[in-house]
């Protein structure tokens, strides 16, 4: 048992690191960017702040099609836009309400079509595989651990539908990835402090 725990915890501090790596470049590089961007795309930003349907609608499906966007860099477009600190949180928290949904509707078309073809053939084998290896081996700590690190959540999701993963257990675990929304948030928005 005490061996396993060790496995768990290399698991998720192994993709901690690649995840809190992978976030301190994007800081780092959209604090030296910031300038450069504000200068030249700042029609861009405007446009997007007056049609946010658009932006919500893009990272839903980012957020359906495995994470292609990290969600980072939706969180950046509302902070170049110079807003305030309550409608980040309110941006931040839609954010994060999307991204919670679009785990609970893969895990649903993980419950609901994983014996199709479709599923096995084009969800399963090209996107899937390389998870089920873990997850019959972490169970629901895959899904943690695809809801507070880079790895796909959507992906972990769909694979806990498709293993009849309870529905409790499963939504109990997925609130884990509000953590991670509201860690990063803070982190961003303090982000320019930290270069003071």
């Amino acid at each position: 048992m005490e061996e396993q725990e060790e496995t768990r915890s290399g698991f998720l501090f192994r993709n901690l690191l690649r995840g809190l790596a992978f976030f301190f470049v994007i800081v780092i590089a959209f604090y030296y960017l910031e300038g450069y961007i504000q200068d030249n795309f700042q029609s861009h930003i405007e446009d997007i702040r007056a049609n946010p349907g658009i932006l919500y609608g893009i990272y839903t499906l980012s957020e359906i099609v495995f994470g292609v966007i990290p969600p980072e860099l939706f969180m950046m477009i509302w902070i170049l836009d110079k807003i305030d600190v309550a409608g980040f949180i309110v941006n931040l928290s839609i954010l994060t309400a999307i991204s919670y949904g679009a785990g609970v509707l893969g895990y649903f078309i993980g419950k609901n079509f994983s014996k199709t073809p479709f599923y096995q053939n084009r969800i399963r084998d090209k996107y899937l595989k390389q998870y089920e290896k873990n997850l019959k081996k972490f169970g629901g700590y895959l899904v943690f651990v695809g809801a507070v690190t880079p790895l796909p959540f959507s992906a972990t999701c769909m694979l806990a539908g498709s293993v009849n993963m309870r529905l409790k257990y499963f939504l109990l675990i997925c609130i884990s990835r509000v953590l991670r929304f509201a860690v990063y948030g803070w982190m961003l928005w303090n982000g320019s402090n930290w270069f003071s």
